[in-house]
């Protein structure tokens, strides 16, 4: 059913990941950066951090339809829909300016773990359950995408750039995924490219 929202899914895994005040504020800068340019503010591709050790494997990007969406949203501790979110956010300047992005569809954008606890509903909201803190020693990144090009470059960006806070720096996990057709593939594709 993503294929009618938001088709493209990726991800990757940083471990041991050792944040100071500054570090964290510059990890959290760069992914603001990447969303305001490459990413075309969110619509073309939204990048999700999570802290990993909070969520329990396998996930699963899924669309749904928003009045069976519910989940706490980051910076929140009530649960709310996501056709309730979309009222709230409407008077939040700095999310306001994403909404139009799904909110005509009949059906949002949605990651789950295997215990069917909220990630995200990209490429609106993280859910407060998996947000990134200073204390986040291991981190789940998702990207979502409508261009396979930006999603493949934006996936490779996100877990190199991020990966410079890992203790071995630039060590990335890749991630396993199962397409809808079966198949699967393996994000990030970080291997050296021919010119």
């Amino acid at each position: 059913k993503t294929a009618a929202i938001r088709p493209l899914f990726a991800c990757a895994i940083l471990r041991n990941i050792k944040f100071t005040e500054k570090s964290y504020a510059s990890f959290i800068d760069l992914q603001d950066k990447l969303h305001q340019n490459i990413c075309r503010r969110r619509q073309l591709v939204a990048i999700g951090t999570h802290d990993l050790d909070t969520l329990t494997p396998p996930f699963r990007y899924e669309a749904k339809a928003p009045s069976t969406i519910k989940f706490a949203p980051l910076g929140k501790t009530q649960e709310y829909t996501a056709e309730e979110l979309m009222t709230l956010y409407e008077g939040e300047k700095h999310l306001a300016k994403y909404l139009h992005i799904i909110r005509d569809s009949p059906v949002y954008p949605i990651i789950y773990d295997s215990k069917d606890q909220v990630l995200s509903m990209p490429p609106i909201i993280n859910s407060d359950h998996s947000k990134i803190t200073l204390n986040t020693r291991n981190a789940f990144i998702d990207v979502t995408a409508t261009d396979q090009t930006k999603l493949d470059i934006v996936v490779n960006m996100a877990a190199t750039m991020f990966s410079e806070y890992c203790e071995e720096p630039f060590t990335i996990e890749p991630v396993k995924i199962i397409l809808p057709n079966g198949q699967s593939c393996i994000t990030p594709d970080i291997s050296a490219r021919q010119m």
